[in-house]
């Protein structure tokens, strides 16, 4: 139980300090400030445009709760996978480069704990900022658009606690997806000790991936993509809910996660800690 206990302790402090960083506190205004501005935009349009864009668009200015489902597709290409590159980033480049990695393993802390406790943290940071823009989204569409009953994109009309569920589903998807990513960030952030080109490699494999992704020839890769089935959240809102692309991406992200973790502890096992 000690052991538990420490481990928790542990981890409690290393969210506290992601917490407590500046630009980590930037960067969720920012996310926040996303929904927001949409929400405005929408308002302020005296020509919308029904068609243009992906449904939940079009139908934000009938209900509200649906610039969170709108703020999520547009999040989830760019400010967020950011979000978790800086924060996967900062996790072992950023001790290594800010020279308390050695300090941190004399506690004692043990490698394999150590990582388990920083990509954990990770996962709390995603989950986060998913909430975030959530939760901005929701206040600003209720305070601009009202919430009422939400019509699905099959038309099915349900109540607002429904639509809430299944939003949350649709939170905790795009949470186990970031999770996936964090993971690959953890293990770039093992190869060196800079954590701004940890960052940068993350978020340019991510482009990377999305560009590919967008490549009709390439078709025979796109399943294997992470991002391939990142849309695929939207899903909550037919009825009855479509599993099927939802549970190939979280196959997807889960083997990711088993990958890059098991590569990420491979190579911070074994690396000389010089400061």
């Amino acid at each position: 139980m000690s052991a538990v206990s420490s481990f928790l302790r542990l981890l409690a402090s290393e969210v506290r300090l992601i917490a407590g960083r500046r630009r980590n506190q930037a960067g969720v205004a920012v996310l926040a400030l996303v929904p927001i501005v949409m929400a405005v935009a929408i308002r302020a349009s005296t020509a919308p445009r029904p068609g243009r864009g992906p449904d939940f668009f079009s139908s934000i200015a009938g209900n509200g709760f649906f610039v969170a489902l709108a703020a999520l597709a547009a999040e989830i290409t760019l400010f967020l996978p950011l979000a978790v590159a800086t924060l996967s980033g900062d996790a072992i480049a950023g001790e290594a480069h800010g020279g308390t990695l050695r300090y941190l393993l004399t506690v004692p802390v043990r490698r394999t704990r150590l990582l388990a406790v920083k990509y954990l943290s990770l996962v709390v940071g995603a989950a986060i900022g998913v909430a975030v823009v959530v939760l901005a989204a929701l206040a600003a569409g209720g305070l601009l658009f009202g919430l009422g009953p939400v019509t699905l994109l099959s038309g099915t009309q349900v109540g607002l606690g429904d639509a809430l569920g299944r939003l949350a589903v649709a939170c905790a998807y795009l949470t186990l997806q970031l999770a996936a990513l964090a993971a690959i960030g953890l293990f770039v952030s093992t190869l060196t000790e800079q954590p701004i080109g940890a960052t940068i490699t993350v978020t340019l494999l991510v482009m990377t991936m999305w560009i590919l992704d967008g490549i009709p020839q390439l078709d025979g890769l796109h399943p294997w993509l992470l991002v391939d089935r990142w849309s695929a959240f939207g899903d909550v809102m037919r009825d009855p809910i479509f599993w099927d692309t939802m549970a190939t991406g979280s196959l997807v992200a889960l083997a990711y996660t088993a990958v890059f973790l098991s590569a990420a502890w491979a190579r911070f096992a074994g690396k000389d800690i010089t400061s």
